[in-house]
């Protein structure tokens, strides 16, 4: 993945956890808010994507092994980031899987588990582990949760995935609604399918330039979606020019749910 050169302040000071962080849009975004100033921690259960993620920017990112979809890795998570960072600030639910596009009827109880411990128990865990914290040091916080367009425009032969994704988004605004009074803000991105080496796998069809120009014929700007335009949503989201939105489902879509 090319490095991100935007660099400023926008997160000085901050602490932020992206889930998911070793490689594809987490990678993006956990670099950008290091780029912004914030220290990050890389949770990811691939550690060698996860280390060499955090070795670009080694003072301001650390690594630690997590899988998600276990509530003990949260708190130990939660509290390897606080040790070496301090209090949290934001929260990026980032991490997600899914199973090969396919008839429904072919899809198996194991399909579905994995999809729905990993994308969306996760964030059960995580807002459990987190949202007490964030309490405790009275500062409020910021969630930001990836879903995907499949939320907001779901198609065959994803079904559960989307269903998985869909659920992201009632969260989150649920989650927004409950805990606003004590200045958490909880926002969902809705990124679209990236060229990050998935793409026959979400879109059921081989990645050839035919097949990709198809798709993209149905987007009204033009491509495919990159880790820098999810990584540029997020950084809005965890920044003050956001401190007034909570409750929001962002479309990174370029217009294909329109």
């Amino acid at each position: 993945m090319p490095t991100l050169s935007k660099a400023g302040s926008r997160l000085l000071g901050q602490v932020a956890i992206v889930t998911g962080g070793g490689s594809g849009y987490g990678r993006g975004i956990a670099e950008r808010f290091a780029r912004e100033g914030a220290k990050v921690v890389i949770a990811d259960i691939d550690e060698a994507g996860g280390r060499q993620a955090a070795s670009i920017l080694p003072h301001q990112m650390f690594f630690q092994k997590t899988n998600v979809a276990r509530e003990e890795d949260w708190h130990a998570l939660i509290k390897a980031t606080t040790a070496k960072f301090g209090p949290v600030h934001c929260l990026v639910n980032n991490a997600g899987t899914t199973y090969r596009n396919k008839p429904t009827l072919q899809v198996t109880e194991a399909d579905f588990d994995r999809c729905f411990d990993v994308n969306v128990k996760s964030i059960f865990y995580g807002t459990s582990a987190i949202i007490p914290r964030f309490m405790e040091h009275k500062q409020g916080g910021c969630i930001i949760n990836i879903a995907s367009v499949g939320a907001t425009r779901p198609r065959p032969g994803l079904v559960w995935y989307n269903a998985s994704k869909g659920a992201i988004w009632n969260v989150t605004k649920g989650l927004a609604a409950e805990f606003g009074s004590e200045g958490i803000r909880v926002n969902s991105v809705c990124p679209l399918l990236g060229g990050t080496g998935l793409f026959e796998g979400f879109s059921g069809v081989p990645d050839t330039p035919e097949n990709r120009a198809k798709f993209i014929s149905n987007v009204p700007l033009g491509r495919l979606c990159e880790a820098e335009d999810v990584a540029g949503a997020c950084l809005f989201l965890a920044s003050d020019d956001a401190k007034f939105i909570t409750g929001i489902n962002m479309e990174v879509d370029g217009g294909r749910a329109i």
